[in-house]
């Protein structure tokens, strides 16, 4: 304090209160009800492919989720182009991609949200191939997550 103490009863309480502060909830320890965990991506996938995940609310999670990506020797995406349309192989897990490509395979994590930022014009991407819940999003598909991206950001 500055000068002199306009509430003699302040520093006494401010004491209290530092004190009190310390006992509980300090960085250290867990707390007593913790913070549920936000679905997993691939929990969103299943849910999503089973009708009970909106579009958008699965877009949300997606774009919040880290993202497994296969990679070759050059840096970026690797795309299947045996498809109709080309397709870039992306992982929830790295289980997954492990399934996939191998055990000792190359890869890189990205968000969602980068996907969407990353991804070249005119391709789709699949996720979880090999899984129990593959999802296949086309060129267009892509192109409205991009539109339903920028209206969250940007109205």
């Amino acid at each position: 304090m500055y000068g002199y103490d306009q509430n003699p009863g302040a520093q006494q309480q401010m004491g209290q209160m530092g004190q009190m502060g310390q006992m509980g909830g300090g960085y250290g320890e867990q707390p007593l009800y913790p913070e549920p965990s936000p679905p997993s991506l691939a929990d969103a996938v299943r849910a999503f492919t089973t009708g009970s995940l909106s579009a958008e609310d699965f877009q949300q999670i997606f774009a919040t989720s880290k993202v497994y990506c296969p990679r070759g020797e050059n840096p970026g995406f690797l795309a299947l182009h045996n498809t109709q349309q080309p397709v870039i192989p992306m992982f929830t897990t790295l289980k997954e991609l492990r399934r996939y490509a191998g055990k000792e395979s190359k890869y890189f994590v990205i968000t969602g949200a980068e996907v969407i930022d990353l991804l070249p014009t005119g391709y789709g991407f699949v996720l979880d191939m090999e899984g129990d819940h593959r999802m296949v999003f086309d060129a267009k598909a892509v192109e409205q997550m991009v539109d339903f991206a920028m209206r969250r950001m940007y109205g």
